[in-house]
């Protein structure tokens, strides 16, 4: 289970950072200077950072509830895979703009955390 926690933690590095700077390219003189007025964003990239805060609302509870699998030694690998593909279509999803789908896969990710905590009881 600590390969999930660390495909995780590679995931929140590429929605968190990597795809943001690799939209905003073009940016680049803005992105290595004082940064003293607001920078223009695309919908894309806007989106791409609301999905990304989105992930970081979830994120400390996942981690905990595959932390305290390793530690309790509950099998998490099944719940834990699905929440992770949960999140990548849900950045999917928001990117390209697909509304209803977008929230029916976050409902979706969040009965996984729900699925996740209720092992423990």
């Amino acid at each position: 289970m600590t390969n999930i926690i660390l495909l995780t933690l590679v995931l929140t590095l590429f929605q968190i950072w990597l795809i943001p700077m690799f939209l905003n390219l073009r940016n680049m003189n803005y992105l290595m200077s004082n940064r003293d007025e607001p920078m223009e964003m695309s919908i894309t990239v806007q989106r791409v950072l609301r999905a990304s805060a989105n992930l970081q609302e979830s994120l400390p509870a996942f981690l905990a509830l595959v932390t305290l699998g390793i530690i309790l030694e509950e099998n998490l690998v099944t719940l834990g895979y699905s929440w992770i593909g949960l999140r990548i279509a849900y950045l999917l999803s928001y990117s390209y703009g697909i509304e209803k789908i977008r929230s029916y896969i976050w409902i979706a990710s969040v009965v996984v955390l729900v699925l996740m905590a209720l092992r423990f009881i």
